[in-house]
């Protein structure tokens, strides 16, 4: 099995915490999900993590090189935030699974909390706002998400390291939560992405999010991918952006 190594950047007191866990997904919306939370809230790197199995990518930000896959805290909130922003072989997916459950027992932290998307139907302009669902690996996950008044999914299927988490947490008795948000799935949705928020800021009882810029860049996304889709020509369009700073 391939390996992945967890380097450590800084020591930190994450003990009886929480892990949000974001990977490529529909829409974006895990990345665009912890984007946000990186920048609203008072964290440090603390760790990258690395495989040879890994794409062969740096991101530049800032002017410096960061490892696509890394983990930020906040030592205050005992919370941890790793974000993954380059898709992953699927024969990687239960290494960074189990090095990142390894990880979480190592610190004492008491839950994983993973942000995903679920395609929605049709592409046009939203009537209501994106659905949430929760799955939780044990009956204490299911109890917080039952307490929160997140609908919890019935049947599906949960793939790539977010279904890897909570089959492990269920054989672990680790308390995983998958956040699963109906999305677009050809287009970054940052509209599924504040309704995750939302559901993910009732789990963190600790931690208040404030949801009212997210809110403005979806509306602004919005509106740019209405005007593009209106486009009858291929060419890019000459006026408007998408905001960048949802994907620093």
């Amino acid at each position: 099995m391939p390996g992945v190594e967890i380097r450590t950047l800084k020591e930190v007191d994450l003990k009886g915490g929480t892990i949000v866990a974001a990977f490529p997904s529909v829409g974006l919306v895990s990345t665009i999900s912890t984007t946000y939370l990186i920048q609203m809230l008072p964290v440090d790197q603390v760790c990258a993590l690395e495989s040879e199995d890994f794409p062969s990518v740096s991101m530049i930000y800032a002017k410096k090189p960061k490892f696509p896959a890394r983990v930020y805290a906040s030592p205050g909130h005992k919370l941890a935030i790793f974000i993954c922003e380059m898709p992953l072989p699927t024969r990687i997916h239960r290494p960074v699974a189990y090095a990142l459950m390894d990880w979480a027992k190592k610190e004492g932290i008491r839950r994983i909390i993973s942000l995903e998307g679920l395609p929605m139907d049709g592409d046009g302009p939203r009537t209501e706002e994106p659905n949430v669902w929760g799955v939780g690996s044990t009956d204490a996950a299911r109890k917080q998400l039952d307490t929160h008044e997140i609908p919890q999914l019935e049947t599906g299927m949960i793939a790539g390291v977010a279904g890897v988490l909570l089959n492990e947490g269920r054989w672990r008795n680790v308390d995983v939560i998958a956040l699963l948000a109906e999305a677009r799935q050809d287009l970054p949705d940052a509209h599924a992405a504040v309704s995750l928020v939302h559901a993910l800021d009732e789990l963190l009882e600790d931690v208040t999010v404030d949801l009212g810029p997210l809110q403005q860049q979806a509306r602004q996304l919005e509106e740019y991918l209405q005007r593009l889709k209106q486009q009858a020509a291929p060419a890019t369009p000459k006026e408007g952006t998408p905001p960048s700073d949802m994907y620093r």
